[in-house]
């Protein structure tokens, strides 16, 4: 259980990757909400579904890789951003200037879910079935107190 800190921390780090555009709808707003565990949630309830050892240090392992990734992402949307944003502010709109710039926008959004959506899923590669199963139980059990 040495390796539960460091994933702890790591994991705190980078939720906001993961609850900023995937998690941020109610749960069964998208179908992938509930096959798919953020990593913050398995931190959450890692005793309680005995992660080992070996699945910690996978997972951080994972995270680390994807992480330069996904600020990388991050940035050249914030740049693709910028320019439709430098667009909308003329007096004159120039629509297919602004369309073509929506999608530049729209791509780099498609490309964080995507990467987004395979790291989950490496992750939720890692866990047992049972693991998966009793994280679904503890996570419905959750919202239903939140509510």
């Amino acid at each position: 259980m040495k390796f539960l800190k460091p994933l702890a921390v790591l994991l705190i780090f980078t939720s906001g990757l993961f609850t900023s555009n995937l998690w941020a709808q109610k749960p069964g707003d998208e179908p992938v909400n509930h096959y798919l565990f953020p990593p913050e949630l398995i931190m959450r309830f890692h005793q309680e579904i005995n992660l080992d050892d070996n699945q910690s240090r996978a997972m951080k392992d994972a995270i680390q890789k994807a992480q330069p990734k996904f600020l990388d992402m991050q940035w050249d949307l914030q740049s693709e951003m910028d320019k439709l944003q430098k667009l909308l502010k003329a007096h004159s709109v120039d629509e297919q200037a602004v369309m073509a710039q929506m999608d530049q926008v729209l791509n780099r959004e498609r490309d964080i879910k995507k990467a987004q959506i395979s790291l989950l899923i490496r992750i939720k590669n890692l866990l047992s079935e049972a693991q998966q199963n009793k994280l679904m139980e503890m996570a419905s059990d959750t919202l239903f107190k939140q509510h």
